[in-house]
């Protein structure tokens, strides 16, 4: 806590140039690039209120989360920082473990608070709580900690993981109204692809180890409308103070479309995509609930609205080419968890119309951890040196920079869900070896998207160049510029070329 308190005492003293307009970051679940229909012409369903951001703002078409699952993604968005440089590898975390957002990080939410914002979380969170008690013996009269108020939210209301991860009930702070005191086990869900439900009826004591604790009350196919319920109750009660010069900052993420693939029963139907084209509606349809409450309260010039999902989409992408000829991934290869486009380019639009220009776009890399240097920028902030380290602001694109204005974004990293690496640098892409069956692999993805050409052999010097940069960037503790800063643990055994 006294690094907390110091670096915010750090960022409070430094000069306020910067504007500070309200922000809302929508965080999709399982989205591909393919499943916005003004990214893909061919889409099987309209996402209008996607598409209205898209024409009212500016559109990064090279735009990547850090990771390809939940867990890694939600961390580098928030802090700026690669989550393997933690003491996550790979995969996702449960719901109940030790947060992977150390105390005293700056994130979005601590950076902005301390710069005179109202900061809110609404959705999902899935980046670690410390419930209290034990599955089968918990006291839920005590708080929850080590969660979203305590990583710079103001307010907290939603649900600490995936559904299939449990403690399933409708957190309002550091309680639930109504405790997750029952048990359950996933249901078949008959309208979509692979998939299961998390609705009663539920038991009062568990049966398998595996049982997932859940609410009375709680039934998984509520979560948009809760959601985005709570989230205009919570602009409604800023909505004054945002008018006499207190900004606000909402991170509303989404469970969609991730499974349980479950459309409210009116948006059955719609589209020709089946329940996952529905979903995408519905989510469409909650986005645009929002954006109607900005219409309505005149904050739409001022506010920044950020789109973007937290990885590509689940494997069921296979089965819906076949079924309905829609391809969630658009032109790209693979999806959820894989270190190819598909896996990591998303949608990544923000509109902003007292700055940025409608209906623009960006066509150079740009990651979601950038979004703190972004906002530092914007505020007229210096970060300290141990924050941001994979962070480089954008701010300028928002500004209207032209592309051959700036220089390129220093190299990306890309890391798959089972630990694999690659770097991006201009259009070169090196897909790194794992100690498994993946070899190197070099792309140029100018003249091939698609990721369908391995030209390793014919350009040695690019490869030894990019691996040595990917090698510095690992052992360094960073990729923006800076001193070196320490990674959370020493080597570990996917980086196969280093120990070579």
């Amino acid at each position: 806590m006294k690094t907390f308190c110091c670096t915010i005492i750090l960022l409070c003293v430094l000069p306020a140039f910067g504007e500070k307009p309200n922000v809302i970051l929508v965080y999709v679940d399982d989205m591909g690039y393919g499943d916005a229909s003004c990214l893909n012409p061919r889409a099987k369903f309209k996402t209008p209120n996607i598409d209205r951001l898209a024409r009212e703002g500016l559109t990064f078409t090279d735009g990547h989360c850090s990771d390809t699952v939940c867990t890694p993604s939600r961390y580098g968005l928030l802090t700026g920082r690669y989550a393997w440089r933690t003491t996550l590898k790979r995969g996702v975390m449960v719901a109940e473990a030790k947060c992977l957002i150390a105390d005293g990080r700056i994130t979005l939410a601590s950076l902005l608070g301390a710069n005179g914002y109202a900061t809110a979380m609404v959705g999902k969170w899935h980046l670690g709580m410390d419930f209290p008690g034990t599955k089968g013996n918990r006291d839920w009269s005590k708080p929850v900690r080590d969660m979203p108020l305590d990583k710079g939210f103001g307010y907290f209301w939603g649900i600490p993981a995936s559904m299939n991860y449990g403690v399933l009930a409708w957190f309002d702070g550091r309680r639930a109204k109504v405790p997750p005191t029952q048990f359950t086990r996933k249901k078949p869900n008959a309208i979509a692809i692979d998939d299961y439900r998390i609705k009663p009826p539920y038991q009062a004591k568990p049966r398998k180890p595996n049982d997932l604790e859940v609410a009375p009350d709680f039934v998984d196919v509520e979560c948009l409308d809760r959601f985005t319920t709570q989230a205009l109750k919570w602009l409604d009660g800023r909505a004054a103070d945002a008018r006499n010069g207190t900004p606000f900052f909402l991170y509303l993420p989404y469970t969609s479309p991730h499974k349980p693939v479950i459309p409210l029963e009116k948006f059955r139907g719609q589209g020709k995509a089946g329940a996952y084209g529905e979903f995408m509606i519905e989510t469409d349809h909650h986005l645009g609930r929002i954006l109607k409450w900005l219409d309505d309260q005149k904050f739409a010039k001022n506010t920044m609205v950020i789109f973007t999902s937290d990885n590509g989409p689940e494997k069921t992408w296979l089965e819906r080419i076949k079924r309905f000829g829609h391809h969630s991934s658009g032109i790209y290869r693979e999806g959820k968890r894989s270190i190819y486009e598909g896996g990591h380019r998303v949608p990544f639009i923000i509109r902003w119309p007292a700055q940025v220009k409608a209906g623009s776009k960006w066509n150079r890399p740009v990651c979601q951890t950038d979004l703190l240097s972004t906002f530092a920028e914007m505020l007229g902030k210096r970060l300290p040196e141990n924050a941001g380290e994979d962070s480089i602001s954008f701010y300028r694109v928002l500004r209207g920079v032209k592309e051959s204005a700036l220089a390129e974004r220093v190299a990306m990293v890309h890391h798959s869900s089972q630990g694999r690496f690659a770097i991006r640098e201009g259009n070169w892409k090196l897909v790194m070896e794992d100690g498994r069956r993946g070899k190197r692999e070099l792309f140029d993805l100018s003249k091939d998207s698609g990721e369908t050409k391995n030209i390793i052999s014919n350009h040695p010097e690019v490869v030894i160049r990019l691996t040595a940069k990917l090698t510095s960037m690992i052992r360094n503790g960073r990729s923006s510029p800076g001193p070196v800063q320490k990674n959370d643990t020493p080597p570990w055994r996917e980086l196969v070329w280093m120990k070579q």
